[in-house]
């Protein structure tokens, strides 16, 4: 079958540029900001894939490796650097798998927050972090919303003072959101923390 040569240049621009991995707790992370486009090679396999991670490593023997997603998915960035990408160990249900800990921990794609990020769960299993999200991204995901509503009962806020902060959350801001959704029934997830 022959190509016209407008059509044969896009299938090989496609081919060169390789799929990412497929993370089940992280599905996008070119959109959360947590893989980027780079011509920096990876620290663990040598190879330059076009992309890097650029989110969290917590690692004893290495401060801020270029890392490529691929090493982060078979597990070999986590075993060389003797890294993980989140805490996934903190707020974890007593029924989640430590498979799937492992799995968060060190094969997932980690985010990037104001303090110490955490994983969310549900249905017991992790659940997909799917980006940060300001009061704007939230009316869409009322679930979300309602998690974030409750956040900080437990220091006593009125519900005045939940709902002014809850205003204040953007994706970029000084008060962020971090919105995850279930694997298994889809609910839709959030906490939030401050500069």
């Amino acid at each position: 079958m022959r190509f016209p040569v407008r059509v044969l240049s896009t299938l090989v621009r496609r081919s060169a540029v390789p799929d990412l991995p497929i993370f089940r707790y992280h599905p996008d992370p070119l959109a959360t900001g947590s893989v980027e486009a780079s011509n920096d090679p990876c620290e663990v396999c040598g190879l330059n894939r076009g992309f890097v991670y650029a989110g969290p490593v917590y690692s004893a023997v290495a401060d801020d490796p270029i890392i490529c997603p691929w090493c982060i998915a078979d597990g070999s960035a986590a075993g060389m650097l003797q890294a993980e990408f989140t805490d996934a160990g903190s707020g974890l249900p007593d029924r989640v798998p430590i498979e799937v800990v492992d799995e968060i921990s060190h094969r997932t794609p980690g985010f990037s927050g104001w303090q110490q990020e955490h994983w969310l769960y549900h249905c017991d299993d992790a659940a997909s972090f799917m980006g940060h999200v300001g009061y704007d991204e939230l009316m869409a995901l009322p679930g979300a919303m309602e998690m974030l509503s409750h956040e900080n009962d437990d220091y006593g806020w009125s519900p005045e003072q939940t709902e002014a902060y809850i205003h204040r959350l953007e994706p970029d801001g000084e008060v962020t959101g971090y919105w995850f959704r279930c694997v298994a029934c889809q609910s839709d997830l959030a906490y939030s923390d401050t500069a």
